[in-house]
This record gives C-alpha cells, structure tokens and sequence, in this order.
C-alpha cells in the first residue's frame, strides 16, 4: 500500500526523509575522497545536521501516524509503524558510521561495501576501519 492513500501528510514526510537519506549517502561517500581534515570535519557537520533533520522528520511521521491510528484498520497501521522502524534503522545506522568514523583521521581507511537495498532503491554504503 502507498503512504499517500493513507495520508498526503505522511507520503510527503516520508519523500523528505527519503531525501536526506540518498543526501547522507552521497555526503558519506564525499567523504571517503576528502583528504584534508578540516574538510572532513566540515562534511561530518553537515551529515550530522542532516541527521538531525531527519530525527525530526522521522518523529514527525510518527506522530502523524499515531493521530490517524484510530481511523485505519489493523494492516495499515502495522505497514506504517514497519514503515517508520525501517527509518529509524536506517537513520541508526548512518549515526553508527558517523560514530565510528568521525574521527577516522589518518589512521583509518574508508572501504566501499556492497549495495544495500532501502525504500528509495539501492545506495552503497561505506564503512571505515582503523589501519592496525
């Protein structure tokens, strides 16, 4: 079921939050090719910000989802709430990459892993490993 039959709200919130969540991904793999420090640390700025719009949008969707909950049968709500814990997983899991390569340095290298599916389609993801 599309988002937009249950709520022109809810389709639009979810278009902004799928969004910052390609933004992150392009920001993420931009930062793999920065060499300078400074700009590294510029980047993570920006893709923390955007984290945390997407925080907000994310909580946003919720709370529109829990004030049309009494109006929706049972399958819509649980497709909505899947829908709102896939976000928040994925948005976890760019704050794990952020947590653990924000301070990456020259110490760490940046490894490109495969494709990982989200709502929008494909997007790589990168993860950073300290050089021992």
């Amino acid at each position: 079921m599309d988002v937009s039959a249950v709520s022109e709200e809810l389709a639009e919130l979810e278009g902004q939050i799928n969004d910052i969540f390609r933004a992150l991904s392009n920001g993420f793999q931009k930062l793999e090719k920065i060499k300078d420090a400074n700009r590294q640390s510029r980047q993570l700025e920006e893709l923390t910000d955007k984290m945390r719009d997407c925080k907000s949008l994310i909580k946003d969707f919720d709370r529109e989802v829990k004030s049309l909950e009494s109006g929706n049968d049972a399958n819509t709500n649980r497709m909505l709430n899947d829908r709102r814990q896939s976000m928040v997983k994925e948005l976890n899991s760019y704050v794990a990459l952020k947590k653990k390569c924000g301070h990456s340095g020259s110490q760490s290298v940046w490894v490109l892993s495969g494709p990982v599916w989200v709502l929008s389609g494909p997007v790589w993801v990168l993860s950073c490993s300290d050089r021992s």
